[in-house]
């Protein structure tokens, strides 16, 4: 009889402007990433103003619709993977010798935070990670340092245990995006990033962000506040409408046949101009 590989499980909650989208994903210990499974989902509304500017104006109404979210799918686990937003992170990549491990990175960061952070240390949370060799010269590395306001940091983490979950990562979401079409492209037949140059485009409800990718890694970013509220609001004054109804009407299609011309048409052109 063939033994079972045992199944490896994680949780992801996005925290959006407008929704709490959940998804547990699987994959078979040892397997390749064809293996992978969606064993649960959920997608629950936000409140209004729950977050402002991506960040979370009310910690309860957030944890209040995780913990929706996590009845509606069925998830047992809770241990949860979320992510701050590119606006809410300060991001560089400083060169340093490729010899120091990673406790003396750590403490030369620290150090040297002044440099590159404009908070005090004690307000803010830091991470790193190591890129691969730097072009600043010989025996250095490029270190990727990320950095946000404890409180943001803080925010995210309530929110998840109001929600009956515990973080376990809380990543940032345009290296997230990355990462995805990464792993994507090594799964499927989408263009490989290792020698290409190749743009990715999150079209978000406030926000539409460009990432370009050139040799496998980040090379531009740039985040645009355009997203799909515009087409909602366009919605609700072309059909004198209230915005549920005119999210409704859009996410069923029911629409009269002129939407395609006078308003989703005119959506895609502003959009293709935000990116462009």
């Amino acid at each position: 009889m063939k033994k079972m590989r045992k199944k490896s499980a994680r949780l992801g909650v996005d925290i959006s402007s407008t929704a709490i989208k959940l998804v547990e994903l699987s994959q078979a210990r040892g397997a390749d990433c064809s293996a992978i499974h969606l064993e649960n989902y959920a997608i629950e509304p936000l409140p209004i103003n729950a977050l402002a500017e991506k960040k979370i104006a009310n910690v309860q109404a957030v944890g209040a619709t995780i913990r929706k979210a996590v009845a509606r799918s069925g998830t047992k686990i809770k241990r949860a993977a979320t992510a701050l937003s590119g606006s809410s992170v300060i991001t560089k990549v400083i060169p340093m010798p490729a010899i120091l491990s990673d406790a003396e990175m750590e403490a030369q960061i620290r150090l040297e935070s002044d440099q590159y952070i404009p908070y005090p240390l004690e307000e803010v949370n830091i991470d790193f990670t190591v890129l691969g060799p730097s072009d600043a010269g010989d025996n250095l590395v490029d270190v990727l340092l990320a950095a946000s306001r404890r409180e943001n940091v803080d925010d995210r983490v309530a929110a998840l245990r109001i929600g009956g979950l515990s973080a376990a990562i809380i990543d940032v979401e345009a290296y997230i995006d990355v990462e995805a079409y990464i792993m994507e492209s090594a799964c499927t037949l989408l263009p490989d990033t290792g020698e290409r140059t190749v743009a990715i485009g999150d079209i978000g409800a406030t926000a539409t962000t460009l990432h370009v990718l050139h040799e496998g890694r980040t090379v531009y970013t740039r985040e645009q506040g355009f997203g799909g509220h515009q087409l909602i609001e366009e919605v609700q004054r072309h059909y004198g409408v209230d915005r549920d109804q005119a999210l409704r009407r859009v996410i069923e299609g029911d629409l009269p046949d002129s939407y395609a011309t006078e308003i989703l048409d005119p959506f895609k052109e502003t959009l293709a101009q935000q990116i462009g």
